[in-house]
């Protein structure tokens, strides 16, 4: 057959859009809708004029010119620019940044913006649909889609001279580049559930959770630029029980030590990688967003007591948390 009569007949009839599209493509496609009038483009560097100090993504989450973004991102800057995909470009200053969390307020000045709806990141499940959104490489608004790898991960990080652990993250298979970061993670109504912070590794991607704990941070850095906050050194994750413990204890998950950072008052206290904790301060914990909450609110330099599960046995150890600075 000649190629010329591949071609010949009649045309097939054009479907209209949303019969061209199958479920997975009108999810996505929708929340993309929703959620690019939400997103900026985020430059940042020094008022001496000097090279920038670096780009990524913000999200908009008031009208009144509030956004967030991750705290690497604005990490040193003094001054920037946040651009939205409708032409509006806005000055933006700093309010607060929180290393520990990895996030960042800004105020747009100026601006009238269209804020995102924000979800609640302890409702996800490993496997459901999330779609990001940000500015990877500098192309403004792309899009990508992925699921949720896994959560309560722990992430080790570099601020400034030092080495911090971003706690309780997201993983997703969704496609993050250098850019991304202070982007938005999306479920599929199109409600904000991550912030984007980082690249692991091709098809590992991870994201600051949004749920009660960093709502308290960004409310936190909001009214007083800053988050105090007790710091114990460690890098874990959610890990489910041995079935004999978890019988014992009338739980199924604790949060297990992968690290610890040399001299920080974990190490102190003689925690070690292996060891599984499953209280503190009296409570139980199960997911390392408990250890988290707690570490929000705890006493700085007040003895806190921790019960760990090493080699099938209960060992109560006594940690110093100190202030991050």
């Amino acid at each position: 057959m000649a190629i010329e009569q591949l071609f010949a007949g009649p045309a097939a009839p054009r479907p209209d859009d949303e019969e061209a599209l199958d479920a997975y493509s009108r999810t996505v496609s929708g929340v993309a809708e929703r959620l690019l009038p939400s997103v900026a483009s985020v430059r940042v560097g020094r008022a001496d004029g000097r090279r920038p100090e670096g780009a990524g993504s913000g999200v908009a989450l008031t009208a009144d010119g509030l956004l967030v973004t991750s705290a690497h991102v604005v990490e040193r800057a003094t001054r920037g620019v946040a651009a939205f995909a409708d032409g509006g470009q806005y000055d933006i200053e700093v309010i607060g940044l929180d290393p520990l969390s990895d996030l960042a307020i800004l105020r747009a000045r100026a601006a009238s913006l269209t804020p995102v709806t924000v979800g609640d990141a302890d409702r996800l499940r490993v496997g459901q649909l999330v779609v990001a959104v940000g500015n990877p490489l500098g192309f403004s608004g792309s899009v990508t889609a992925g699921v949720v790898s896994g959560l309560g991960r722990s992430l080790p990080t570099r601020w400034g001279d030092g080495r911090r652990i971003v706690d309780n993250v997201i993983q997703t298979d969704a496609a993050l580049n250098p850019g991304n970061s202070g982007g938005a993670l999306a479920d599929s109504q199109a409600r904000l559930v991550g912030i984007n912070t980082a690249v692991a590794g091709v098809g590992l991607g991870l994201a600051v959770p949004l749920n009660a704990v960093t709502r308290r941070i960004l409310i936190a850095l909001h009214r007083d630029g800053r988050v105090r906050r007790g710091y114990l050194g460690i890098a874990g994750g959610t890990q489910p029980l041995p079935a004999a413990a978890a019988a014992r204890l009338g739980r199924r998950g604790g949060i297990g030590v992968m690290e610890v950072v040399e001299g920080s008052p974990a190490a102190t206290a003689g925690l070690r990688a292996g060891d599984l904790i499953v209280g503190v301060g009296g409570e139980p914990v199960s997911k390392a967003g408990d250890l988290q909450g707690y570490m929000v609110g705890a006493v700085i330099g007040r003895p806190l007591e921790m019960e760990i599960l090493r080699d099938s046995t209960l060992v109560r150890l006594t940690a110093v948390p100190v202030e991050l600075n």
